[in-house]
């Protein structure tokens, strides 16, 4: 038992020196590269060329190379890098994986203090997916943004195309005329191709960036018409009444399913709540779960049951349109 107790404390002083390291190691980064904007502006002034820093990206998956190597290495980093920049957050990869083992070794010390090590294991692993969780949550509410702002998007590219101009020059005030994120993502796009890349490669990467039916629809449609012709401004504007009529069905669908998300809801949270007023009420009827040897097996299979059924109840509840 020493021995665990050793290792686990090793853990999480050298987390927190490494943490606080990486915040200090990071603020002096970005005051580093913010002088050197800074002087990139000025040069700009001087010698009137664009400067426009939106496709510098930061490829660092931390500010310290020894953790940008190791993170490096490491599967599904690249795929955090993805969520945090569609979440349109500026932090590191290395700080969401800091956060969570910092958290998990801080949840399980405090909570194995009170409760079997069975239980404080299963505590630390969900307070280690609260940061992922934080990230996973902001980039579904911008894409959400994104998806309800898209449409007032194509209505202004079809308005500017139907006015005479070229396609770029639409999105170019596309990226003007909007609001976030729709002008984010359209900026990214009109300056890709603004420095020379393809407008179909541009396009791609557009839908990439963003992984929603609609854009892949828009990118599609516009490869299609670019090779094969036809009228832009009417597929556009046709294609913002479907994304637009699919909106409309989507709140119908939820309204008429709120009454079973309601009752998922009851059924997910239930098991929890007796268990605390049984706590409250009668604790010596409960307290076999926690003292017997196999009171935490059993409340382990228990959690494990819930979870899955939840998943299952919030899956048929959940209606994709």
């Amino acid at each position: 038992m020493i021995w665990l107790i050793t290792i686990i404390t090793f853990t999480v002083s050298a987390a927190i020196v490494m943490y606080v390291w990486y915040l200090y190691m990071g603020e002096s980064t970005q005051q580093v590269v913010r002088g050197r904007i800074e002087q990139l502006r000025a040069a700009q002034n001087w010698t009137g060329i664009a400067a426009d820093l939106k496709l510098v990206r930061d490829e660092m998956f931390s500010s310290i190379p020894m953790l940008h190597r190791l993170m490096a290495q490491s599967p599904g980093t690249t795929l955090l890098q993805n969520y945090l920049n569609q979440a349109g957050m500026k932090t590191k990869p290395a700080k969401i994986v800091l956060s969570s083992i910092l958290l998990a070794v801080a949840t399980y010390l405090i909570v194995g203090r009170f409760l079997p090590f069975f239980l404080a294991a299963a505590a630390g692993i969900v307070a280690c997916a609260i940061p992922v969780g934080v990230v996973a949550w902001k980039r579904r509410a911008r894409l959400n943004l994104f998806e309800e702002r898209f449409p007032d998007a194509l209505d202004t590219l079809g308005r500017a195309v139907r006015a005479g101009h070229a396609f770029t020059s639409a999105m170019q005030m596309v990226a003007q005329e909007s609001l976030e994120p729709v002008k984010e993502e359209f900026s990214i796009t009109y300056e890709e191709q603004n420095y020379g890349i393809p407008v179909q490669d541009a396009l791609e990467h557009f839908a990439e960036r963003v992984p929603s039916f609609d854009v892949r629809f828009l990118v599609t449609a516009l490869i299609v018409q670019k090779e094969s012709g036809g009228n832009l401004a009417e597929i556009l504007d046709q294609l913002a009444r479907v994304i637009r009529e699919r909106f409309r069905i989507q709140r119908d669908v939820r309204t008429k399913t709120a009454m079973g998300r309601l009752t998922a809801g009851i059924l997910i949270l239930l098991p929890l709540a007796m268990l605390a007023m049984m706590e409250v009420v009668n604790p010596e009827y409960e307290s076999v779960l926690f003292h017997d040897i196999y009171g935490p097996m059993i409340l382990g299979s228990a959690f494990l049951l819930q979870l899955v059924g939840g998943l299952i109840l919030w899956r048929i509840v959940t209606i994709e349109v």
